[in-house]
């Protein structure tokens, strides 16, 4: 019977009001005071009906709710004969009810959205050589599958035929589609926007990144935070309080709607749920942003944070050398730079994968004699002339004449942090590359917004040498920077901080810089859907897009401040009720259950403004 009262709540509160209408109208129309009154009171025990049911359910694991409240207080109202009162106020308390889980659910729409993209079905290679449709719960590690245009990728895997591009929105955030060919990597969640893949099954199910956000997104936002659990304490207190007070108020001036008013104005609702709405709305607006940020607890210490540490390679520089500058001393540039890519496509050394990407397709030529000059390039013959490339020392030995201004040009790429890549015909200096890993597009501007956060210092802990360290903190206009710094340094430096007093972000790759992620008050890894990111740090950036981090430290300090608005919006409300029972007589019963569901409503609704939250 309980069950199948509550799980007619809506109908129950649909009844109600119209029993109410009939009540007023055979009033007001009518003249007929006993019709108003029976049809109240049956509108009273029919809508008192599913909260008493709950307020029972309470004090059974001893727990003095709301619902005990409203129903010691209709009871009292039915009990000196205030029919009106008890009718509007069990219809009221429904009715926002009802309001509350409708709104409520929109705050969970984000991870709503994460669970109805999770792929459902697979085209599997089946023992006969042909594709069937299978349930994606039958896919195993190391399966062939087939993804055709528009579907949904099933599973983490690599490519191993086709090419096209996906959609990796739900993944990082980014809607720009990224070409897929033989040997990348796809996710499961991820749409392929066009083209035909095959892939080999890696990981499955739970284990795939799509699913682990899913876990991650459910479990940051049923956690609490220290200000959630106080309430939660608070409110244990709090409601027997209200029903004590209520008691002693009517042992000392015995007016019982005086009492029972008091219990209305005094229930706790608005400021239970308030810190949980503006909790969940936050963590959601970060997650359809391809920020993970894992529970209450990581915003709330994540808006106080006022020291950002960063790691340099693949954080704050893209963690790939590219050709920074070049410098031709030749009337055919073309000719140089066909010999220079022609050499550099025999070796698989980092500086020539990034010359050879820098300088595109050139005219291939014949590249004979190469001979491999240990830590100083190459020489070959090539088309017939004699080519080296390499740096400063292979020249000296190929006895290459260097002017005044080659010998300054090295000079200044030299001081700029540059790897040099000298190439020479036939004796002759025809082109200098400095080549580095450069600073990733836009991120001094980013780091001057999150100066505009609040954040404090910005310091760079870096294992390359203190030079190349210092000239990456000159041009980002960094707070310090530390050079030959090895993940113990890192982590030691940290803990140096967080004893001043500092609270610390440490924002890395989420591999080499784990223990300092971990000892960091708040670890942000620069993730680009890794396992170890989405493990080890507090905050994940999916597709290591830096200007996500100002958005991530403007949401966090938004629902930080959200949660002291209803906090705010709540106590405020209660306690001018309460004022206004004692010190006026325009509020009763009914106009504190209206003003006390509306504050509920009110509070859900600021909280839903943070799933539209976008940083100015």
């Amino acid at each position: 019977m309980q069950k199948f009262i509550l799980a007619r709540k809506k109908h129950i509160t649909i009844i109600s009001a119209v029993l109410i209408l009939t009540a007023f109208v055979s009033k007001l129309a009518f003249g007929n005071p006993y019709i108003f009154e029976l049809t109240m009171i049956i509108a009273s025990v029919f809508g008192v009906a599913p909260i008493a049911i709950q307020a029972f359910q309470a004090l059974k694991v001893k727990v003095v709710s709301i619902d005990v409240l409203v129903t010691v207080a209709v009871t009292g109202a039915l009990l000196i004969k205030n029919y009106e009162e008890s009718a509007i106020v069990t219809f009221l308390f429904l009715f926002g009810a009802y309001l509350e889980q409708r709104t409520l659910n929109k705050t969970r729409s984000a991870i709503r959205e994460l669970t109805e993209m999770a792929p459902e079905s697979a085209l599997k290679l089946m023992e006969n050589g042909e594709f069937e449709e299978v349930n994606v719960d039958e896919v195993a590690e190391g399966d062939i599958l087939l993804v055709k245009t528009g579907a949904k990728v099933p599973v983490d895997g690599t490519v191993l035929k086709g090419e096209g591009y996906v959609n990796e929105s739900t993944i990082t955030g980014e809607p720009v589609p990224v070409n897929k060919t033989a040997g990348s990597g796809v996710y499961a969640g991820t749409i392929l926007e066009n083209g035909t893949l095959q892939i080999v099954a890696e990981r499955v199910g739970e284990d795939t990144t799509f699913g682990k956000i899913i876990e991650l997104v459910e479990k940051a936002q049923d956690s609490k935070s220290k200000t959630e659990r106080f309430i939660d304490r608070f409110s244990r207190y709090y409601t027997p309080a209200v029903l004590a007070f209520a008691v002693l108020v009517w042992v000392i001036s015995r007016d019982l709607e005086l009492a029972i008013t008091i219990l209305v104005l005094g229930c706790p609702g608005a400021l239970v749920i308030g810190v949980p709405v503006s909790n969940v709305a936050g963590i959601g607006n970060g997650a359809r942003n391809g920020i993970l940020m894992k529970g209450s607890e990581v915003v709330q210490t994540f808006s106080r944070v006022d020291t950002m540490v960063f790691d340099k390679t693949g954080t704050l520089t893209s963690g790939k050398p590219r050709v920074a500058e070049t410098e031709f001393y030749t009337e055919d540039p073309d000719e140089a730079l066909d010999y220079l890519a022609s050499v550099e496509k025999e070796s698989d050394h980092p500086l020539a994968r990034a010359i050879v990407e820098h300088v595109g397709e050139r005219k291939s030529c014949t590249v004979e004699n190469t001979n491999v000059v240990k830590g100083e390039g190459i020489v070959a013959t090539v088309n017939g002339h004699r080519v080296a490339v390499g740096n400063v020392a292979l020249m000296e030995r190929e006895n290459v004449p260097l002017d005044d201004k080659m010998r300054k040009d090295i000079e200044r790429l030299a001081q700029s942090g540059s790897s040099l890549v000298l190439t020479s015909v036939d004796g002759e200096l025809k082109i200098l590359m400095g080549i580095r890993d450069q600073v990733r597009p836009g991120v001094r501007d980013n780091l001057r917004k999150l100066e505009r956060l609040g954040v404090k210092s910005l310091i760079l802990l870096s294992g390359d040498n203190q030079r190349t360290v210092d000239l990456t903190a000159r041009e980002l206009g960094l707070t310090e920077a530390r050079g030959n710094m090895l993940p113990e340094d890192k982590s030691a430096y940290i803990a140096e901080l967080q004893d001043k007093g500092h609270i610390v972000a440490f924002v890395g790759d989420g591999v080499n810089d784990s223990p300092s992620l971990a000892l960091a008050d708040i670890g942000i890894a620069m993730g680009g859907g890794t396992d170890v990111a989405i493990e080890t740090s507090d905050v994940v950036l999916m597709n290591s897009d830096f200007s996500r981090l100002p958005h991530a430290l403007g949401l966090a300090k938004a629902t930080a401040r959200n949660m002291l608005q209803n906090i705010a919006i709540a106590v405020g409300v209660v306690l001018v009720l309460l004022a206004g029972v004692f010190l006026s007589d325009w509020v009763n019963m009914s106009i504190g259950m209206f003003v006390h569901e509306a504050s509920i409503l009110a509070v859900i609704l600021n909280g839903m403004r943070l799933l539209g939250y976008k940083r100015r």
